[in-house]
Formats: structure tokens, C-alpha cells, sequence
């Protein structure tokens, strides 16, 4: 099983929108358009950062590469 991180974006702690909670699970999601889907060419397409709200499941997508893990400890 993932361990959980802390994130941040610059300066500022990312939590979760929906409980507020502040430990994710992250892993890379790839943002598939109709076209490249059709193409053949899914691969090819843009990945973002998914967070998932380790308390609550809620998925966080980011496209800014600047985010910042931290390993939580139990």
C-alpha cells in the first residue's frame, strides 16, 4: 500500500477540498483527449499529479509541476 504524503504548491500546504484533511496518496494520471484517443496516441498525452485524500478518497489533479511531496510518519 502507497504511503501517505504531505504536498505544497510554493509556499502554500495543499488539503483536501472536501474534508480538509492534509495526507494524500499520490500517483500520476494521464489527461486523455477524445483525439489522441482516436489517433492512437493516448500515450502521447499531458500527465498531471493525482492526490488522493488518504481520510476521505476525494482526487486532487494538479498540472503544475512544481509540487512538493513530503513523507508523513505514522
Amino acid at each position: 500500500m502507497a504511503k501517505p504524503v504531505h504536498a505544497a504548491l510554493n509556499d502554500t500546504w495543499i488539503s483536501c477540498q472536501f474534508c480538509d484533511g492534509d495526507r494524500f496518496r499520490e500517483r500520476s494520471v494521464k489527461l486523455n483527449s477524445g483525439g489522441m484517443e482516436f489517433l492512437n496516441l493516448a500515450w502521447a498525452d499531458e500527465s498531471a499529479t493525482g492526490l488522493i485524500c488518504w481520510d476521505c478518497g476525494y482526487v486532487h489533479l494538479f498540472a503544475n509541476r512544481k509540487i512538493k511531496l513530503y513523507r508523513v510518519d505514522r
